[in-house]
């Protein structure tokens, strides 16, 4: 995979693989995945819920969860691999270098500890600066973020906040740094669109202004025709299809995005029912041996059992990893 023509990759992921333990053995969740994201640059995994998008931004954050671990890969922010840091120089990192809007509010902030003491502490943890100078950062932070009377909501605790205004702090706690790169894992859940509108035009802000690379976690197509640069879309643990976005969403190859663009409600005409993909996404250790979307399959080939497909270079330079990909022209 590569990033924009004449740009250096600030993170790099290569042949990642995480595994948690099972009776058979360790069973991977994350399997041999690599990706590139450039300074400025948006990158959204795409894909359904269980194929491993949020395991991939844990383990390159290096918080997979026990029993969980990182088996094999590179894990490199500029010319550092994160894998062979310690744990406090990885901590220095997390939070200033690379940050992550956390899926689920509700679980990541201090229940007994004021939203806007959370943030202050992040800041000032970072960087060298006075309390109020920090306060006021995260008042303008909540302000921009769409909270109403920020500096009033500053000392409220979690309980006395909605889900949504919760996402909302969990945002500017991970803007609050300004990092190199920001991993938003679902970073519009439970927000209306007003809101949702807001927080795009803040993440496009913040790229414009420090240059921030955004790696953005996503079900939600319509997030990444707006937002994205370039689209991975992960299956089974796997990337599938990889590319520049127009080209992807315009020309997708591989059938399992083909399906993921056909169930999108704005796609479907009026009174018709929404075009689905049959079946789920099979659990870790239950993939095939092959193709691992074979079965769900609706053009699926004899290798498609037996043999794990190699990328192939399609109509409009993106990648697939597919036998029957559309427009294919190998490499």
């Amino acid at each position: 995979m590569s990033s924009p023509a004449g740009a250096n990759p600030v993170l790099e992921v290569r042949a990642l693989v995480t595994s948690f333990p099972a009776e058979s053995g360790r069973v991977p969740v994350v399997d041999a995945v690599n990706l590139q994201l450039a300074e400025g640059e948006t990158m959204a995994l795409v894909g359904e819920s269980g194929c491993g998008k949020s395991m991939t931004a844990l383990s390159i954050l290096r918080l997979v969860p026990k029993p969980g671990r990182i088996d094999a890969g590179e894990i490199r922010l500029d010319d550092r691999e994160l894998r062979a840091l310690s744990v406090p120089e990885m901590r220095r990192v997390r939070g200033s270098e690379i940050s992550m809007i956390f899926q689920e509010p509700m679980t990541s902030l201090n229940p007994v500890m004021r939203v806007g003491d959370q943030v202050v502490e992040a800041i000032r943890l970072h960087e060298s600066v006075s309390r109020a100078g920090a306060r006021a950062r995260t008042a303008d932070l909540f302000r921009k973020t769409g909270i109403p009377d920020p500096e009033a909501r500053l000392d409220a605790y979690p309980h006395q906040l909605s889900g949504g205004l919760k996402q909302r702090v969990m945002i500017a706690m991970a803007l609050s740094t300004r990092p190199r790169v920001l991993i938003a894992d679902e970073p519009t859940t439970a927000l209306d669109v007003t809101i949702q509108a807001q927080i795009l035009e803040l993440l496009r802000d913040l790229q414009q202004e420090f240059g921030t690379a955004i790696l953005l976690i996503t079900h939600d197509l319509g997030i990444v025709n707006e937002l994205a640069d370039r689209v991975a879309v992960m299956y089974a643990g796997r990337i599938v299809e990889e590319g520049d976005r127009v080209d992807v969403l315009a020309r997708a190859a591989h059938p399992y995005t083909q399906g993921l663009l056909r169930s999108i409600p704005a796609l479907a005409s009026q009174g018709e029912r929404l075009s689905e993909i049959p079946g789920v996404v099979p659990p870790p250790g239950e993939w095939p041996a092959g193709c691992r979307f074979a079965n769900r399959c609706s053009r699926v080939l004899d290798p498609c059992a037996a043999q794990a497909p190699q990328s192939s270079q399609v109509l409009g330079g993106h990648r697939v990893w597919c036998f029957a990909a559309e427009g294919e022209g190998r490499s």
